[in-house]
This record gives C-alpha cells, structure tokens and sequence, in this order.
C-alpha cells in the first residue's frame, strides 16, 4: 500500500508540474508584456528619484 501512494504521489507531482510548464507556455506573450511594463515602470520612478533640482535650467 505504502509503494501504491508513493507511485500516485509521484504521478501527482509529474502532473502538476506539466500543467505549471503548460501554463506557462501559453501565457508566456502576456507574462512577458506585464514584465516588460513593471521593468518600464521602475525604471520611470528611478529616474524620477534620482533627478537632480538643476536638470530644469538650460545653460
């Protein structure tokens, strides 16, 4: 019995883990553009912290 749940457990976990590789591979276009976004979001708010009073005048 203890080899029968060991052998489901396994099979288990080999599904689960194809249906996370699946997941991902057809959301792989969308994961990719909500990345895209957040990186372009934090870069816009790192170069909003990291602007100097001065940048403002023209020499």
């Amino acid at each position: 019995m203890k080899v029968a749940r060991f052998v489901l457990k396994v099979v288990a976990l080999s599904l689960t883990a194809a249906a996370v590789i699946c997941a991902i591979i057809a959301y792989w276009d969308k994961i990719v553009d909500v990345t895209l976004a957040l990186c372009g979001k934090v870069k816009e708010k790192k170069a909003c912290i990291c602007k100097s009073e001065y940048d403002d005048y023209v020499e």
